[in-house]
């Protein structure tokens, strides 16, 4: 029984949707409704040109590479980094402070990846804070990087603020 109510269905859908299709004679449809050849691409004897087009492009901008080098030695030694935080971790005073600051700081980065997530959940907002952020983005640069005056402004806004982190001013 279910056979046939799906063959009675399928027959009522394929004679809704042929009022809806535009009619064709019989003589023209072969013309208009077939698809033009297309060779099969030959997938073995491109990609090996691409291949080796890219290769040849590699080998010639391989010799141009130019290697930073100094007189001085630049290596980070693990010991040395090591006993300095130990040196600077000795002579702090606070020491319940500063790891009070950063538990407080790694639950403030975890509580903001939950916000993030939460915001991301909502269909519109996304996008909506990628427009804020774009328009900020415009903004910031029109105000403060356009101009020569404004990137000096900045300038002097970042090392003031160097100081007061710092301590020094």
């Amino acid at each position: 029984m279910a056979a046939s109510a799906y063959a009675g269905t399928s027959s009522s859908m394929a004679a809704a949707t042929t009022g809806l299709l535009p009619r064709v004679h019989a003589n023209h449809s072969s013309r208009l409704l077939a698809l033009p050849y297309l060779p099969p691409p030959s997938s073995s004897t491109s990609s090996l040109r691409i291949f080796s087009n890219n290769l040849s492009e590699s080998r010639r901008f391989s010799s141009l590479q130019v290697k930073a080098s100094s007189t001085e030695d630049t290596s980070v030694d693990s010991t040395e980094l090591l006993s300095d935080l130990k040196e600077k971790w000795d002579k702090l005073e606070n020491k319940s402070t500063v790891i009070i600051y950063g538990g407080g700081a790694l639950v403030a980065v975890w509580i903001s990846s939950i916000l993030v997530g939460a915001i991301n959940s909502v269909p519109l907002l996304p996008k909506i804070m990628e427009l804020v952020g774009l328009g900020y983005s415009g903004w910031f640069v029109y105000r403060y990087l356009l101009f020569k005056s404004s990137r000096k402004e900045l300038a002097e806004d970042i090392e003031s603020l160097k100081k007061k982190i710092a301590g020094t001013e």
